[in-house]
Formats: structure tokens, C-alpha cells, sequence
């Protein structure tokens, strides 16, 4: 059985104020021209599938005029495609679930609002049966809402307390207690799509950095599955074997993200523990490119003229000296120039006195403490410290739409 694994899509995105659904619809448009050259059984779409939790009307007939497409697709051997998605964080999962029983029929299966409850959908080849999981993003307040409605007229307040309270308190918890709900048959092979941040992974600028690691969840929850297709982390990496895997996002969404080589994962499963998985390459319309150097040198034909300038494009400039209507002047050649940084020794200078650390992957309680160290000239006390830490889980965990 062949499946491939795509997340992050992040329709809607825009990166500088520069609006990406002309490149998304060209890469979701390789998507398809590798469906047809793969000719998979499904395709696992790991969540985030669109930027916001209100996506706009755009993005939205995007993805429908993608997934119409997907479903649609004729195989020689008359295989049905099945497409599977499940909603992230960066969505709204009772949006993205609109019309989820009407459609699956069409073979689109698309993750409920998270009930406590999820049944597989089971596939069938030469090998036997294969159950297809999908847990949508949960945070421990999703699961423990949700039990709390099953076992209400089942239990006494006290026994929901010690069995759901007081036993789900961080992500790992909230994971292993849905998974341990999924009834999961060993013998056979599973799959799971979930959209989460594994412990060890590495994240990009684009994500969201949590309290502290809160969203964490160890691996080993996830023991029982063949294959866990992940979505949350935009680089592509597996996290402690190769089958737990993220496949990362079809386009560049940050500068961080520069240097990584976007693909569509591909996984082939044969017998239960043996399975394939290897990458389909994805080439954008606009590359994201950093450019370094002196101003000068940046505006003499000689270097730009092998350099697709119509790229997405930030250049650090090195002069000592500030550009005056430096932006102006180099999208004369850039067009698509997206930000200006200067290193120089004034920069480097200022980075010092700030520690040189980078406010967007520090976590929001190093930021608050060195804001109240400014603020009152003195340090937090380990008891503000854990008051502040608190608040902001509490603030983390109840929110929704991160």
C-alpha cells in the first residue's frame, strides 16, 4: 500500500506582508502531478491546513478546488483514492470538519472536533487490513472536556477527578490517554495522523515556541503505530525512528527555513514492520533566498545576473552605513526583496547589550522576565516567576487557536 504524507499547507499564509496563494496553488499543484505519477492508495494531511482559524474565502476555494481534484483522480488499475486530513493548530477544527459526513463518501475523510472517541478507517491489500487513525490537535483542556462528557453520568465528580484531572496535566498525558482510547489491534498495521510537537524535533522561526517546551509529548506514545504521519514542524525530519515522521511544509514560510528541501513524503507498506518511505521534491515558483554583502556589490550586474530575482529575497547589508531608500532602490532589482538587516559593528554592538538573543525563539517567559528586569531594574522572584508561569500556561493550554 502506498500513501503520501503532506502538511502545513498553511493556505492564506502571508510572509512580509507578501501574499503566497499564487505559489501555493503552484505547489499544491506539483502535489497532484506527483499523486499521478505515485498513484497512492491515500493521502495523509497532517493538519494546519490553512493559516488562520477564519481562513479567508481565497484560501478556502484553494483548497476546495485541490481536494476536488485529489478526489477526482483516476488510476489505470481503477483504484479510489482515500484522502484523510485532520486539522492543526493554526486551524479551526469545526470549520475544517464542515460537511465531514457528507463528503466521506466521496472517500475524504476529514478528523471530527475532538469527542474522546476516534474509530479508524480501514483499508485492505494484499497484506491485510490497514486502520487509519486520526487524532486532530489536542491540548490536555480538549481531552479532559471531552471525557468529562463521557463519563458524567457514568462517574461520581470525585472519580472523573482522580481518573481525568488528576491523571491529564501536560500533553503527554492528553496523547497517551487518546491513544490508550483508540482500541488499537497490534497485530495489524496502523497508522496515525496527529498534528503535535514530538520531543527532540526541531522547530522553524515560523512556529510557535510554547511556555517553557509545555507542548511537548515523549514518543513513546506513539509505540503502537507502523507509521505516525505527523504535521506541526515545518522542516522534514522523523523523531526517534524513521516511521515517526514529520514531512514538513510544500514552501518556504520563514527565512529559517531556507536552506531545508521541501518534498512530499512517500510510504509504501508492505508486511506488518516492513515499510519504505522515502521523498518527492517540490520546487517552488519563487525560491525563499537570503543575499549578503555591500550594497554596491549587490546592485553590479556581474553578481546578480545568474540570480532568479524574482525570488522571495532578504539581504543583509554590510555597509557601516545605513542605505538611504535602500528597500526602494533594490527592488529596482529585486523585485520581490521582502526585508533589509544590516550587520555591521553599530548592530553587532546593540545585539550585545541586548545578550544577542533572538527574541522570536526565545519562549515568552524569558521575554516577559528580561521585560520586567527593564521595567523595574531588578530580576523576578522565584515566586513571581512561578505565578507568571502559571498565567501563561493556563493562557496556552485554553486557547484554541494558537
Amino acid at each position: 500500500m502506498k500513501l503520501l504524507h503532506i502538511s502545513d499547507l498553511h493556505l492564506g499564509k502571508r510572509l512580509n506582508e507578501f501574499n503566497l496563494l499564487e505559489d501555493q496553488e503552484y505547489i499544491l499543484n506539483q502535489i497532484l502531478d506527483i499523486a499521478k505519477a505515485e498513484e497512492p492508495d491515500g493521502i495523509l494531511i497532517a493538519g494546519d491546513v490553512y493559516d488562520k482559524s477564519i481562513p479567508s474565502a481565497e484560501a478556502v476555494s484553494l483548497f476546495d478546488k485541490f481536494l476536488t481534484r485529489l478526489a477526482g483522480m483516476e488510476f489505470d488499475n481503477n483504484k479510489k483514492l482515500k484522502i484523510f486530513i485532520i486539522s492543526g493548530n493554526h486551524d479551526s477544527a469545526e470549520r475544517v470538519a464542515f460537511g465531514a459526513d457528507l463528503i466521506k463518501n466521496s472517500g475524504v475523510y476529514i478528523s471530527p472536533v475532538y469527542d474522546g472517541n476516534i474509530s479508524p478507517v480501514e483499508l485492505q491489500d494484499e497484506y491485510g487490513k490497514v486502520y487509519v487513525y486520526m487524532l486532530p490537535f489536542i491540548k490536555p483542556v480538549h481531552v479532559r472536556e471531552a471525557l468529562r462528557k463521557i463519563y458524567k453520568n457514568q462517574k461520581t465528580e470525585e472519580e472523573i477527578k482522580q481518573e481525568i484531572d488528576d491523571k491529564i496535566k501536560n500533553y503527554t498525558d492528553a496523547a497517551r490517554a487518546a491513544v490508550s482510547r483508540m482500541g488499537i489491534d497490534k497485530t495489524a498495521r496502523n497508522i496515525l495522523i496527529a498534528h503535535q510537537f514530538v520531543t527532540g524535533a526541531a522547530r522553524s522561526d515560523s512556529e510557535t515556541v510554547s511556555v517553557g517546551g509545555l507542548d511537548n509529548i515523549d514518543g513513546d506514545v506513539f509505540d503502537d503505530f507502523d507509521y505516525v504521519a505527523l504535521g506541526h514542524l515545518h522542516g522534514p525530519q522523523s523523531v526517534g525512528r524513521e516511521s515517526v515522521r514529520y514531512c514538513g511544509t510544500p514552501l518556504k514560510y520563514s527565512f529559517s527555513e531556507k536552506d531545508q528541501k521541501k518534498s512530499v513524503t512517500v510510504i509504501e507498506l508492505a508486511a506488518k514492520g516492513d515499510i519504505l518511505i522515502q521523498t518527492a521534491d517540490l520546487i517552488p515558483k519563487r525560491d525563499l533566498r537570503e543575499l549578503r554583502g555591500f550594497y554596491q556589490d549587490l546592485t553590479l550586474r556581474e553578481n546578480y545576473k545568474n540570480i532568479n530575482t524574482d525570488d522571495y529575497i532578504r539581504i543583509i547589508l554590510t555597509d557601516e552605513n545605513e542605505i538611504p531608500d535602500a528597500m526602494i532602490k533594490l527592488r529596482g532589482i529585486y523585485k520581490n526583496l521582502m526585508e533589509i538587516q544590516y550587520d555591521n559593528k553599530r548592530v553587532k554592538a546593540e545585539a550585545d547589550l541586548r545578550g544577542g538573543a533572538n527574541p522570536e525563539r526565545r519562549s515568552p517567559m524569558e521575554i516577559f522576565a528580561e521585560f520586567y528586569q527593564e521595567q523595574n531594574n531588578c530580576e523576578l522572584s522565584p515566586e513571581q516567576e512561578k505565578y507568571a508561569r502559571k498565567l501563561m500556561e493556563n493562557i496556552w493550554e485554553s486557547n484554541y487557536d494558537e
